[in-house]
């Protein structure tokens, strides 16, 4: 006798099940079984993850769903009547199977979504071809009849459902968990077998692996449902016997009925599914009108195209041209290209904003002539192998840039134009990592918050450890190590956190990716529902290998940025493009080596500054090298290609041969690019064979690397590798330049990929430079959602010397724009009015003249959203102000002038119309007599414009106290905040590392601790950012006071960052800051250019930040005296350096600014 579980939940029936897929199947074969189920809830997420864990192992795979069920119809939604979806058991035969389970569960969600994915019976009669239906556990149709006493209802829906699937696909589960139904429901099962000769199948609804799993299963049941563990009304499995049993243990359970044993493994035989992987279906282009051939049409426009970039036909060129569209054709990717050129093409004649290139499609001619690209590969050296290499077929990779703004309208074509159901966003996972996986097991085990905080920030965090596990963090973190070792809770605590460690949490929509077929997707893949966005379910590197045709549709808010930038820009000059940007101007890049990079894209964080400070781009392909460079690993590399860069004599070539290579780089490996040619050029590899070497590399595939050293050196005939050797290059050389390859092949940038975004960087730079009033609207009207951003880009608007004006009724229009007295708001921008207003209060400006007063612009907006909450917006931060009425005086007769003008609409609707009004009897506005009233203080004027604008427009609360801010070197809350919202993590601050901020409470509020102690939760704003302070009793007790909204304070105290949330103070010194007093200030800091010696205190000499600092120095080249003083050893380090600016906030970042100081 053969067991085979066919009713098994995995980590895809989310914070549910609890068998991770390999271990599942590790654990069945390790039991002797020989084939196994999926079956989550639901849904298919884990279907492939589970074939390919199976056929690993030699484990046969049954693929199958538990589908929820309909009371009614999957279109009905009565709570009483609806809510409760039965559940059963669905196996796929064959491919036919596979396809309509698919097609049902897409359709659970994308039609029958009501608390759960359903189907109903109309789906099953439609779609039971090739499935194996089992009735399913306790909540299924049939055993739930049973429970309820019906059991004829119970059986008169078992003959129905026998009937649908045909005899012996339709099967009886029998379960025995040890609850108090499983007898009489098993006893009922039995007796329908008897009745009616539906075959019996035994099962076990296995949650998790082993007995031992199962309060790690119920904890994950906790967080799915926000419960604690000791909480008597939560729900949870009742007994501990959903796990993965041997067959003797079932045998034993259902030593009765042999039957239902064999027909475990009589239904895993049935059940054949094979998938099939690295075949392509790729979708079919629609051509256009009077065409039939997409081979003929693909052709036809590559060669319009080639006229149109290279008119001149330069030698060899027309040649690239043949080679690209015969690897494209043998590929079978004619298709692909015509479908990307075609959606390009629409997004550009619709005034989209498309990305020049990214990644290695700008490497290809044939994307080049598509207008696909916009990079010239010949003119910057370019290989096409890098995007789609001949000797190693996969899929093109062509992801687009476009205006987020817009991008939905691109994505929206697509749909159009292939239908909505060949097409569909794509699914990905948030997963439980370590320190998240240990704060939500605390919670559920009720643990004080305090001590789970405690320990899971003994998880390193930071760049280096961004996917640290568990395990991991137990190595590296002793004080991690003695708490688990010495605490049963804590071991407890990690041991249980770990099993859950990495499980997928909860299933979001792929920011950009979106995957088009030739079939309705359903057909390949099942869909799910996110929101409102239709997606796959399963993830983008799977789609891949079905051969799926994946595309990234991206959205780059600088081409949003860019867009606007050139429309203001043709208010003065209607002829003006991107194309209108010369090449290298003096201009452009002398600011940029000023360091003079806020709102450059790529360029402004204060390393990259740092570094167009020393190396001083002289053209293009420096601000290329820099994007490339500034990178983790690379970086070591800055200082020699600066150097070189300056000082040509530093340049060393280990051959000849690698002159023209590495020149434009300063003979410095930078690029993937210069790695292919090094291989083509010295040692015969053909292009394709190059790129697969460096892909080896960067995989540190040690064998390949081995092998392909031989080659590299003596050649390789069964290759045409000809060799380093017979090419006059001695061995000792070759030698060296291959371990050179190989050391930097990892970090080695992709060029095409630099390349474009060196030009968008470019372009950013140059508006700044010419255009700047221009550049910096289009900005702020890009970042209104990031009011630390908003902040920054104001700052530097004022080092610009440029002002940022309110916004004004008759002056301004919808987003940011340029007068010529600086940059004026946006209407759309003010909280409360919304863009849709805003374009009907500039369509009736622009038709009946500017507004007069109050009640014109009431009058004449009524029946357009002009409610009580605009207008007292558009009061509030002053949009009135330029009629020369106070505030507060238009503020008292709002809402009088309201209700006037409406009373008059309605007499006018009703036919009594004023003698006084016009000729279409609307009534002059009726002007409210203003009272006499003071206007609000400053302070109350600049709350106003904070609460409508998020912004501080006529002064900032903190201006009273800018030198003593400076005098205590209070950190800009902006800078801390964009610093731990780095993708890679924080590099210059870290949880637990003291600051000082100076800023003005937005809110406060007090609560009650476990302890009954009294603690307070602080907003504190700054001109660059917000940031909650932790005020606990003590500190409370000293400073209650003054913690009232609109109080300017300096405050100390130790940053706490949680994985969740954004980064919070915990104060332990707060004090007015008119109270404050003077500090001591270096007046060397306040001078421009800074001179004097810079003083840098690091903790210890073998500080790993003392590495970063030296390589910061190093992108400051001078001759000024720098000081690192080790606090450990007392040692001093000497270095020169030129004290700009930048190199202070650089410092300042990493070590803080009290421990960073110029005397």
């Amino acid at each position: 006798m053969s067991f085979v579980h066919l009713h098994n939940h995995t980590e895809y029936s989310l914070l549910d099940g609890a068998c991770r897929i390999p271990k599942l199947v590790q654990r069945v074969k390790e039991l002797g079984q020989t084939a196994v189920a999926i079956t989550d809830h639901g849904t298919m997420y884990g279907v492939i993850d589970f074939y390919r864990a199976c056929k690993a192992e030699g484990v046969k795979p049954v693929i199958g769903c538990e589908v929820y069920v309909a009371p009614r119809t999957r279109f009905d939604r009565v709570h009483e009547l609806d809510s409760q979806a039965r559940h059963l058991i669905l196996l796929c035969k064959n491919e036919v199977g596979y396809r309509n389970l698919s097609h049902m569960v897409s359709q659970s969600y994308t039609e029958g979504f009501y608390i759960k994915p359903r189907i109903d019976l109309d789906l099953l009669r439609e779609r039971a071809e090739g499935l194996v239906c089992l009735s399913a556990c306790l909540a299924g149709e049939v055993p739930r009849r049973l429970r309820n006493g019906d059991y004829e209802g119970a059986k008169a829906h078992a003959l129905e459902m026998d009937a649908l699937f045909g005899r012996g696909s339709y099967y009886l589960e029998l379960q025995d968990h040890a609850l108090a139904d499983d007898p009489a429901v098993n006893a009922g099962l039995l007796r329908l077998h008897e009745e009616t000769g539906i075959p019996l199948v035994c099962t076990n609804d296995a949650h998790y692996l082993t007995r031992e799993d199962a309060r790690m299963q119920d904890i994950l049941m906790c967080i799915q449902t926000g419960k604690t563990e000791d909480d008597p009304n939560r729900m949870k499995f009742e007994t501990d016997q959903f796990y993965i049993k041997s067959e003797e243990e079932m045998a034993r359970l259902f030593a009765q009925y042999p039957e239902a044993m064999e027909n475990t493994q009589k239904i895993a035989d049935m059940c054949n599914v094979e998938f099939e992987f690295g075949k392509y279906h790729l979708p079919e282009f629609h051509l256009p009108e009077g065409e039939t051939d997409p081979d003929s049409y693909f052709e036809k426009l590559c060669r319009q195209g080639f006229e149109r970039r290279y008119p001149d036909h330069p030698e060899g060129y027309q040649q690239q041209l043949e080679y690209e569209m015969g690897v494209i054709r043998s590929m079978g990717f004619v298709d692909y290209f015509l479908i990307v050129s075609d959606f390009i093409g629409y997004a550009k004649s619709h005034d989209i904003p498309v990305g020049p290139g990214r990644g290695s499609a700008a490497g290809s001619m044939v994307a080049y002539c598509l207008a696909i690209t916009e990079v010239d590969p010949m003119k910057y050296g370019l290989f096409f192998e890098r995007f789609l290499n001949p000797e190693r077929v996969t899929m093109p990779d062509i992801d687009i840039d476009f205006c987020p703004r817009r991008r939905e309208e691109v994505i929206d074509y697509v749909r159009e134009k292939y239908g909505p159901d060949h097409v569909a966003q794509i699914v990905t996972f948030g997963t439980m990592a370590a320190r998240g996986a240990i704060r939500d097991v605390g919670r559920v085990l009720n643990m004080p918050y305090d001590r789970v905080d405690q320990i899971a920030k003994q998880v390193p965090a930071g760049p280096g450890a961004l996917h640290i596990t568990l395990a991991d963090a137990l190595k590296l973190s002793k004080p991690l190590r003695d708490m688990y070792e010495e605490d049963e809770e804590v071991k407890l605590l990690i041991d249980t956190a770990q099993a859950i460690e990495g499980m997928p949490r909860h299933a979001s929509t792929h920011a950009a990716g979106v995957v088009i077929t030739r079939l309705p997707v359903e057909d390949y893949v099942p869909l799910a529902k996110n929101d409102d966005s239709v997606v796959t379910q399963f993830t983008m590197v799977t789609l891949e290998e079905l051969g799926l045709l994946k595309m990234d549709f991206l959205g780059l808010r600088n081409l949003t940025v860019l867009d606007d930038a050139v429309k203001l820009v043709q208010k003065e000059n209607p002829e003006f493009t991107l194309a209108s940007i010369p090449d290298n101007d003096p201009e452009v890049l002398k600011m940029l080596s000023e360091g003079r990079t806020s709102g450059v894209f790529q360029m402004e964080s204060a390393g990259m500054t740092g570094v167009c400070v020393s190396l001083r781009p002289k053209d293009l392909d420096d601000i290329c090298a820099i994007i490339a460079l500034y990178r983790p690993g690379p970086m070591d590399s800055i200082p020699r290609f600066v150097a070189c860069k300056h000082d040509p004599k530093l340049v060393r070539y280990k051959h000849p041969m690698l002159e023209p290579i590495l020149e434009t780089t300063y003979g410095c490996i930078v690029y993937q690019e210069q790695v292919i040619e090094i291989f083509r050029k010295l040692a015969g590899y053909s292009l394709g064979q190059a790129d697969m070497v460096r892909r080896a590399m960067s995989k540190k595939k040690a064998k390949d690397v081995e092998r392909e050293r031989e080659a590299f050196l003596h050649g390789d005939p069964a290759r045409n590798i000809i060799g380093c050797v017979a090419n006059g290059i001695s061995e000792d050389v070759a030698q060296s330049i291959y371990d050179e390859i190989y050391d930097f092949a990892n970090y080695a940038f992709n060029k095409a990929h630099s390349l474009a975004y060196a030009i968008v960087a470019y372009q950013t730079a140059w508006f700044k430079c010419h255009y700047t009033k221009e550049y910096m609207a289009a900005l702020l009207t890009s970042v209104l959602d990031s009011s630390e951003k908003v902040a920054e880009y104001i700052a530097e608007c004022k080092n610009c010397g440029i002002a940022l004006l309110p916004p004004d009724v008759n002056q301004s229009e919808a987003d940011f724009t340029v007068t010529a007295d600086g940059i004026r708001f946006g209407l759309s921008a003010i909280k409360g009015v919304g863009r849709g207003f805003a374009l009907q209060l500039l369509r009736e400006r622009e038709a009946g003249g500017a507004f007069i007063s109050l009640a014109d612009l009431c009058q004449r907006m009524f029946g357009y959203d002009c409610n009580k909450r605009v207008v007292e917006s558009l009061v509030k931060c002053g949009a009135f102000d330029s009629l020369g009425v106070r505030r507060s005086q238009l503020l008292a007769v709002a809402e009088k002038t309201m209700d006037v003008i409406a009373k008059s609409k309605r007499n006018t609707v009703e036919g009594q119309y004023d003698l006084f009004g016009d000729s279409n009897g609307m009534s002059a506005a009726p002007e409210i007599p203003l009272p006499d009233l003071p206007e609000f203080s400053r302070q109350e004027l600049m709350k106003m414009e904070k609460e409508t604008t998020g912004l501080y427009l006529t002064g900032h609360p903190m201006d009273d106290y800018r030198e003593l801010i400076k005098q205590y070197r209070a950190v800009p809350i902006g800078s801390i905040l964009s610093d731990f919202d780095r993708e890679d993590g924080p590099e210059t601050y870290e949880d637990g590392q003291r600051v000082t901020l100076a800023g003005v409470v937005a809110t406060s509020k007090t609560k009650t601790t476990k302890n009954n102690t009294l603690m307070a939760y602080v907003g504190l704003e700054d001109d660059t950012g917000a940031m909650e302070l932790l005020v606990f009793s003590r500190v409370l007790g000293e400073c209650a006071s003054f913690l009232g909204e609109g109080n300017a304070l300096l405050v100390e105290g130790k940053l706490s960052v949680r994985d969740e949330k954004s980064p919070q103070l915990m104060c332990d010194r707060i004090r007015p800051l008119a109270n404050a007093g003077s500090a001591p200030s270096p007046a060397a800091e306040r001078r421009a250019p800074l001179a004097g010696k810079l003083y840098v205190k690091v903790p210890a000499e073998t500080d790993p930040r003392l590495r970063k600092a030296r390589l910061v120095l190093n992108m400051f080249p001078g001759e000024q005296q720098v000081v690192l003083y080790c606090a450990d050893s007392k040692k001093r380090l000497g270095a020169a350096a030129s004290l700009h600016p930048a190199l202070l906030g650089e410092l300042r970042e990493l070590f803080g600014v009290e421990n960073v100081v110029v005397k």
